[in-house]
């Protein structure tokens, strides 16, 4: 293997990690969505409006930093699916903008909005956040409505490499079953390991008790929809790419990636029984309260490993369904090896990042959240 191929599998890594990181994140979008439901009294919404509050911020940031990745990285992606799908993305962007100002400006003085109406709108980042980005990502196996032509970049009257296909821009991805299963396989996801971060956060029995059987409730849609997303991907004609670049459909295409990397396989498995334990230890052994952390643990590892076999072994990440030759891989959607290089010592970065984020998340839960700790909270929302 090149330097430059090395580069180029090394970014896809670490947009894979990203990826996993920013799944696991989502918690916080899983529990927005069940503000009004999982709540009954206007203490126990501020209580957890306050817990979540703690932790929006990592969510937004490994967002950006994951888009930030894709454009540094393999700049045709980031041009052809944002540039082109801009409507799921816009609505992604609308999404996660007002999840923002939404918990800051709740509780100062002066809204004369209201709580509620501040609460609906994390509801909306909750439900619109969690359920677009699956079925973004899905499309990833599933190919998108596009064509590429780069000896357009000379055309003096219009140098688009990129063009969509259709009108929907993005939005026709919702008429796949597959995008669609993905998509509900990460709201569920989100919602169920919302349920296990309240119970292992917060000191409220009622609350603790009610988490319990959402759990449940989000569990089985979530194994369901995550198994007909996985089986169907496994089951179909996935984008292969030849030496020389031209790219087929060849059968069963991402369960032989998983066969002709086993490692990846094998960590893709213990990843889903992490997720698993987490989730069935948290019904049937209560008060076991560190679900979360097996569940969260296993969604970065899943979700890594499915990206890995989206992009590594000869896969087309972003293939076309229109044109085939168009379809974007990591070697011919990648930046410059210089780029790429440069970029990598920078990336030296995100341990001593991941660390930080680590110590502030320590720092801020270090004993069980109540109503005293928000009364007793200047900063409190």
């Amino acid at each position: 293997m090149t330097t430059y191929a090395f580069l180029q599998h090394y970014w896809w890594f670490l947009i894979s990690l990203l990826g996993g990181l920013l799944t696991f994140l989502l918690f916080i979008q899983g529990g927005q969505s069940m503000l009004f439901s999982l709540s009954k009294t206007e203490d126990e919404k501020r209580l957890l409006v306050n817990v979540l509050g703690r932790k929006w911020e990592y969510t937004f940031t490994t967002l950006v930093t994951f888009g930030g990745a894709f454009f540094a990285s393999f700049p045709l992606f980031y041009s052809t699916s944002f540039g082109g799908a801009y409507w799921v993305w816009i609505i992604i962007l609308f999404a996660f903008t007002i999840q923002a100002f939404s918990y800051e400006f709740q509780s100062k003085p002066g809204n004369v909005y209201g709580k509620t109406t501040y609460r609906s709108l994390l509801f909306i980042n909750g439900l619109l956040g969690t359920f677009l980005l699956g079925v973004a990502v899905a499309t990833f196996f599933t190919g998108s409505d596009f064509t590429v032509g780069k000896g357009n970049i000379t055309n003096i009257a219009s140098p688009v490499i990129s063009r969509w296909g259709n009108a929907w821009h993005g939005l026709e991805a919702l008429a796949c079953p597959r995008n669609l299963f993905l998509g509900l396989t990460i709201f569920f996801l989100a919602r169920t390991q919302a349920t296990l971060f309240f119970i292992n956060r917060l000191k409220h029995e009622v609350l603790e008790n009610r988490s319990h059987k959402y759990l449940l409730y989000n569990a089985i849609p979530f194994v369901v929809f995550f198994l007909a997303f996985v089986i169907s991907i496994l089951l179909s004609e996935g984008f292969a790419v030849q030496d020389d670049g031209t790219v087929y459909m060849e059968k069963y295409k991402y369960f032989n990636n998983f066969i002709d990397m086993p490692v990846v396989g094998i960590l893709f498995l213990l990843g889903v029984m992490a997720v698993l334990y987490g989730i069935i230890a948290s019904i049937l052994k209560q008060p076991f309260k560190k679900g979360i952390w097996y569940t969260g643990a296993g969604t970065v590892v899943t979700v890594t490993m499915l990206l890995l076999i989206a992009g590594y072994n000869n896969t087309s990440f972003y293939p076309s369904s229109t044109d085939l030759q168009s379809s974007l891989t990591i070697f011919n959607a990648s930046s410059s090896e210089f780029t790429l290089k440069a970029m990598s010592w920078a990336s030296i970065l995100v341990p001593i990042v991941a660390g930080y984020i680590f110590i502030a998340w320590r720092a801020l839960e270090k004993k069980k959240t109540d109503m005293d700790d928000i009364n007793s909270d200047s900063h409190a929302y």
